[in-house]
């Protein structure tokens, strides 16, 4: 039994230590490319002929020879002619302790779209506060920007872990750390509101680089640590490893016609859990039994296959079995249901029309939709939830939804992966919401 707790701690330890998946979010001009940039730049993370490139580019924006490093992740035309971000730009370095995956997302309303697909398999979100945009009234209150509270809303619905408010541009007020700590303290409560547990603030000037790499020198007050030694030391274990095994199926694999064996294998990714030979497994929604015979991959057989490993199965029965079904532990199958509860942020400049149908988009299975009732609508300044009668873009909504077929699903909170759904447009085969899966 020692041996056993021992080996997961050593498995647990090994992956808190492994790859960092990151977004950086917040309002517009917040300066998310910036510090992307300067972070890439002071960790020796970009090349040269990447830096001659942009310090010839035609649309930069800083004076002199200055460096403008957010033309390292606006990589669009249309990005650098404006000075936004549209799309999302993913880049990847590493430091002697740890290798990253950023995606830097954009900050405008009408692009929450693209921040919900960032985020939705990140570990860490870094949200950037500009000081020059905060209010601060002389009675002591403070007024974060609406897409700063909405992008931490997003992040605490897709259960990012952890949370760093880098609260951006001190050059502008002179490194003064009554303005920090005023805008900290109405993050905190913010988050308190939110249920956001994990959240680590730091005071720094992308532009310049203060405690992004380096420790900023005009900040002696600040005793905490930079940006990259933060990102460093974050843990990043995923607690799919110790779920029930969830493997949805992705293609059923036949022999080639010219062999006289009937090979039958099914073929996916293992989402949660593990599965091994002569396991027990229920396929879902359908309900037959059936036992694990091999797992093979392209190296060969394996006796055991993971969370986050592609293979395929080869079971002892001959079950009807296609796409879209699921096979799970039999002894905790996932939750069949054919009224969806869950939370949804509507990404379409089309409003909903609970009249219309949809499909619905889950694991490997796509299903005819309607949903059926708004239950109610977040308020993202005040965090009140109302009632409402349609859903316009960005609005966030817990919603009641109905399937033709039932879906073998979990809560999102529990297995990301089999709690999480899209809705696509029946029409324009646009994808017009992101849902997470609630059992409550």
């Amino acid at each position: 039994m020692n041996a056993v707790l021992a080996e997961k701690e050593l498995s647990q330890a090994a992956a808190e230590r492994g790859l960092l998946r990151f977004i950086t979010a917040g309002s517009v001009d917040d300066g998310k490319s910036t510090l992307i940039g300067r972070l890439l730049f002071d960790s020796k993370g970009i090349f040269a002929d990447q830096l001659d490139a942009i310090s010839r580019a035609k649309h930069k924006r800083t004076v002199g020879d200055t460096v403008d490093l957010s033309l390292l992740t606006d990589g669009l035309e249309a990005e650098r002619e404006q000075g936004i971000t549209i799309d999302v730009a993913y880049r990847y370095f590493a430091t002697p302790k740890r290798k990253f995956i950023i995606a830097d997302t954009p900050g405008h309303e009408q692009y929450t779209r693209n921040m919900v697909t960032g985020a939705s398999t990140a570990d860490a979100v870094i949200i950037l506060v500009d000081v020059s945009k905060v209010k601060l009234g002389e009675d002591g209150s403070v007024e974060l920007l609406t897409q700063t509270k909405r992008h931490s809303t997003i992040a605490h619905l897709l259960r990012i872990e952890h949370v760093i408010v880098a609260v951006n541009k001190m050059d502008l007020v002179n490194y003064d750390q009554t303005v920090y700590d005023r805008i900290v303290a109405a993050y905190r409560q913010f988050a308190q509101q939110l249920g956001l547990a994990d959240v680590h603030a730091i005071p720094m000037s992308a532009l310049v680089g203060d405690n992004v790499v380096a420790a900023g020198e005009r900040m002696p007050w600040y005793q905490g640590p930079t940006l990259i030694e933060l990102l460093e030391s974050l843990s990043v274990y995923d607690d799919a490893h110790d779920q029930p095994l969830r493997f949805p199926v992705q293609l059923v694999a036949r022999h080639n016609g010219h062999e006289a064996n009937d090979f039958r294998g099914y073929m996916g990714r293992v989402e949660s859990g593990k599965v091994s030979r002569g396991d027990k497994l229920v396929v879902q929604p359908g309900g037959q039994t059936a036992t694990v015979k091999d797992i093979l991959t392209l190296d060969g057989s394996l006796e055991t296959a993971r969370a986050g490993q592609s293979v395929t199965l080869l079971l002892e029965e001959y079950l009807d079995i296609s796409r879209g079904d699921m096979l799970a532990a039999a002894e905790q199958p996932a939750t069949l249901q054919k009224t969806v509860n869950a939370d949804i942020c509507w990404l379409s400049e089309e409003p909903l029309d609970p009249r219309r149908k949809y499909w619905l988009k889950h694991t490997t299975r796509q299903v005819p939709a309607k949903v059926t009732k708004i239950d109610t609508l977040l308020d993202i300044n005040t965090q009140e939830r109302r009632t409402a009668e349609a859903l316009k873009l960005n609005d966030i909504a817990t919603v009641s939804i109905n399937v033709a077929q039932p879906l073998a699903a979990d809560a999102y909170a529990q297995i990301r992966a089999t709690g999480a759904f899209i809705l696509i447009d029946e029409v324009s085969h646009q994808t017009v919401a992101a849902g997470m899966i609630r059992l409550d």
